[in-house]
């Protein structure tokens, strides 16, 4: 039944590829509108703080407020907004995250 339950989860992702990239190219002609095209520009950084927001935040499966983790990205974001300077964003992070490792560990 093992080997069975594998062969399906290849041909069901097999077709949902071919589904997928099959209707770019039949609708490729359809235009997803203006507010669609808008909404999708957030997508990448949505999709960038739904990675790193949870390493951030949480440590040992709880919410830490003091965790350092969490100061590093506080101190990169204050960094980017002072700034503007993408270096200087991760240069200020990882000098905060790394004196605050070396310090409480």
């Amino acid at each position: 039944m093992h080997n069975l339950d594998f062969w399906l989860a290849i041909a069901g992702l097999t077709f949902a590829t071919v589904a997928t990239r099959a209707g770019l190219l039949v609708f490729n002609r359809l235009s997803p509108g203006a507010t669609v095209e808008r909404a999708l520009r957030y997508a990448p950084a949505c999709a960038l703080a739904a990675i790193v927001g949870p390493e951030l935040v949480f440590a040992h499966g709880a919410v830490e407020p003091g965790h350092f983790k969490l100061w590093a990205g506080a101190a990169a974001t204050l960094g980017f907004v002072l700034t503007r300077n993408l270096f200087a964003t991760l240069a200020i992070g990882m000098a905060v995250f790394t004196a605050l490792r070396l310090w409480l560990a």
